[in-house]
């Protein structure tokens, strides 16, 4: 009867650890996280909208300031396609794609949000934000206000949306593979 006790307690394990990823994180933190990720994807809009706000005041190609620290300088440009202008010309696709990308995510995340870190949550959020900025600039102005261009490397000039996606993104991933990684291990240990 102890043998059958303690292959009990082994299965129970197995099965909790399946999906809890690196800690249980249960059901009562996942309305947090879906809290969280909107006030984060919120307030990136903002913060991108206003910014670009204030700074598209002139004509594209307008340098708005001198370098900053060495590093970069404000150009106000205005973009009609993707990254390094690819698909110029392709707002309203782009912004449909953008749309459509960030339903999927905060899908995703709805799925997710028993097992999902906070780290990915915050990742997430940036992404979905940068993606609603960049998406409110197609729809409403027809290009994209990018300002930020690097001084001290040959780079496409970009702006605060941009930056959430592309860190939001990296954030995601690292803190998805590292979940998988001690979900795996976790599952390993109670074979």
């Amino acid at each position: 009867m102890s043998q059958q006790v303690n292959e009990n307690i082994a299965a129970s394990k197995r099965a909790g650890a399946t999906g809890a990823g690196p800690a249980p994180l249960g059901s009562k933190n996942a309305g947090a996280r879906l809290g969280v990720f909107a006030a984060i994807a919120v307030a990136w809009v903002v913060l991108d909208q206003v910014v670009k706000a204030a700074l598209n005041t002139a004509c594209s190609g307008t340098v708005l300031s001198g370098p900053i620290a060495g590093l970069f300088r404000l150009l106000l440009v205005h973009n009609t396609g993707g990254a390094w202008s690819m698909f110029a010309g392709a707002t309203v696709a782009l912004g449909v794609f953008s749309l459509v990308m960030c339903a999927c995510l905060t899908a995703f995340l709805v799925v997710q949000r028993k097992v999902i870190s906070w780290p990915e949550v915050v990742g997430l959020a940036l992404v979905v934000g940068g993606g609603i900025g960049n998406a409110i600039d197609r729809f409403v102005l027809g290009y994209v206000v990018d300002f930020i261009d690097l001084t001290f490397m040959n780079f496409p000039v970009f702006n605060i949306a941009d930056i959430g996606v592309t860190c939001g993104l990296v954030l995601f991933l690292v803190a998805w593979l590292v979940r998988e990684r001690k979900t795996a291990a976790t599952a390993g240990e109670d074979r």
